[in-house]
C-alpha cells in the first residue's frame, strides 16, 4: 500500500479502461455485462488448444470460469448491430510464469465483418489507448521504461502494421525447430520463434493464416484450408489474437469434427449460427501483456494488483 509502483498501476489501469470505453462508444459498439461462468469454454481440449479450462463445481453443477467471452460477444453481435466489447477477467488452468498469468484482464471485441476489418480496428484501438496513456502518464512511462521511444514510434507511424503469413514467417525462420514446432499435421511457433521474428521485423508484427489445426475450432478457414486469424506480436510476444468466425452452423460442425471436440458441448453455438448466420470477427488483448510492452517489464507477475495462483488461497 506504500508502493508507488502499484499506485501507478491503478492509474494506468484506469486510463486503459476509460480510453477503451471512449474508443468503442464513439463507434457505436456496445459494452456487454456478461457472466464469468460458462458451460462452453472457447479453448476446449483438442487440436489448436493452448490453454487449460478452469472447471469448478457450482452448487453441484459442473461449469467453467470463462477463458474468454468471445462466444457471448458473438451472441451480442446479433443484438447490437455494430458489435460488442468487454474488459473483464479471464481464467486459465496453466501455472503462471514470466509472461503468463492464471487470471488476467482481457480486452475483447466482436464486430460484423472479416479478418481484415478487425485487424485494422485493433491497430486503431492500440494507437488510441497508447495516445491516451502518453497524454496522461508520459513521466510515469518514461521512468519505468527508460524512454518514450517505443510509444512515440507507434504513434508517429500511421502505416498499417507489418503482416506475414504463417508460411512466410516459418520460411523467414528457416523452419528451425527452436522456433517452429511440428505437431501431427500442423505447426506452431515457440516463444523464441516469436522473439526471433520481432528481432527481424520489429514490434507490431501480424502473423496471419495459421494452419487450421493450430488454432481453436471457431476460426474460419480460407479456400486453402488456412485459418482466417492473426496474432499480433509486440513486447513479450503474442499480445493480441484476432480471427474471423464461421458464418453458419454446418461450418462449425465441420470444424468441431476436425478439431476432435465433442459437438454436444457446443450445440447452442451451432444452433445460433444456424438460426442467425452472420459474418463476424473479433480479437482479444491481454492487458497485462500490453503493460509489459508499455513499461518495458520482463515479468508479468509485477503487473497484477492482487496476485492469484491456481491451487492456492491468497488473501485478499
Amino acid at each position: 500500500m506504500s508502493s508507488p509502483w502499484y499506485a501507478a498501476l491503478v492509474d494506468l489501469q484506469d486510463t486503459i479502461t476509460t480510453a477503451t470505453v471512449a474508443f468503442w462508444t464513439e463507434r457505436g459498439i456496445r459494452f456487454g455485462h456478461l457472466p464469468v461462468t460458462t458451460g462452453s469454454v472457447s479453448s476446449p481440449m483438442g487440436l489448436g488448444s493452448d490453454s487449460l479450462p478452469v472447471k469448478v463445481d457450482l452448487f453441484g453443477a459442473p461449469t467453467y470460469l470463462a477463458d474468454s467471452m468471445q462466444f457471448s460477444l458473438e451472441y451480442l453481435c446479433r443484438l447490437a448491430g455494430r458489435g460488442a466489447y468487454y474488459l473483464m477477467p479471464s481464467f486459465r488452468g496453466e501455472a503462471p510464469d514470466s509472461t503468463h498469468l492464471c487470471q488476467f484482464f482481457h480486452s475483447e471485441a466482436e464486430i460484423p465483418g472479416g479478418l481484415q476489418d478487425v485487424m485494422t480496428l485493433v491497430e486503431e484501438y492500440l494507437r488510441h489507448v497508447v495516445g491516451e496513456l502518453v497524454t496522461r502518464h508520459a513521466d510515469l512511462i518514461r521512468a519505468a521504461a527508460g524512454s518514450l521511444d517505443h510509444v512515440t514510434a507507434l504513434l508517429d507511424d500511421h502505416r498499417a502494421f507489418r503482416r506475414l503469413t504463417f508460411d512466410e514467417a516459418t520460411a523467414a525462420l528457416d523452419d528451425d525447430p527452436r522456433y517452429v514446432v511440428h505437431e501431427d499435421g500442423w505447426r506452431n511457433l515457440t516463444r523464441d520463434g516469436e522473439r526471433c521474428l520481432m528481432d527481424m521485423y520489429g514490434d507490431f508484427l501480424w502473423v496471419t493464416h495459421w494452419d487450421a489445426s493450430a488454432v481453436p475450432f471457431y476460426q474460419r478457414q480460407d479456400a486453402r484450408g488456412r485459418a482466417l486469424n492473426g496474432d499480433l506480436l509486440f513486447g513479450p510476444g503474442e499480445v493480441v489474437g484476432a480471427g474471423e468466425r464461421h458464418v453458419g452452423g454446418s461450418e462449425v460442425l465441420d470444424a468441431l469434427r476436425q478439431h476432435k471436440v465433442p459437438a454436444e458441448d457446443y450445440d447452442w453455438y451451432v444452433r445460433m449460427k444456424t438460426d442467425t448466420p452472420m459474418r463476424t470477427a473479433g480479437f482479444g488483448m491481454g492487458v497485462e501483456r500490453f503493460l509489459m510492452w508499455l513499461l518495458a517489464q520482463r515479468d508479468i507477475r509485477d503487473l497484477e494488483l492482487l496476485p492469484r495462483v491456481n491451487g492456492r488461497t491468497i488473501l485478499p
